[in-house]
């Protein structure tokens, strides 16, 4: 499974910065995203950031990844983790809504 992990840059320096996220601390690559102040949430994928999140992204991806944890563990009851989704109608973002009439 091919999944991407929210981390917070530490330090950066030239493409490289120092990230922390989900326990672990490691170099992420910027070439992708460029430079990035510390405090920013960048998503990252084998070693690279591949996209700048918004600290509401990250927290909410955070919490995915975290329901993922529960469920293979065992877990059967993940509605905390999705606190952002429970009690409402899923609703498709604006970019796969179809044309409007």
């Amino acid at each position: 499974m091919c999944i991407g992990v929210p981390m917070r840059v530490l330090s950066a320096w030239d493409e490289v910065a120092e990230c922390e996220g989900r326990g672990q601390r490691q170099q992420i690559d910027l070439q992708l995203v460029g430079a990035q102040p510390v405090g920013a949430w960048v998503l990252a994928f084998q070693g690279s950031a591949v996209r700048v999140l918004s600290a509401e992204e990250a927290a909410q991806t955070t919490a995915a990844l975290d329901a993922l944890d529960a469920v293979l563990a065992g877990e059967v009851n993940v509605d905390a983790h999705f606190a952002d989704l429970v009690g409402r109608e899923p609703q498709l973002p604006d970019h796969l809504k179809g044309p409007r009439s």
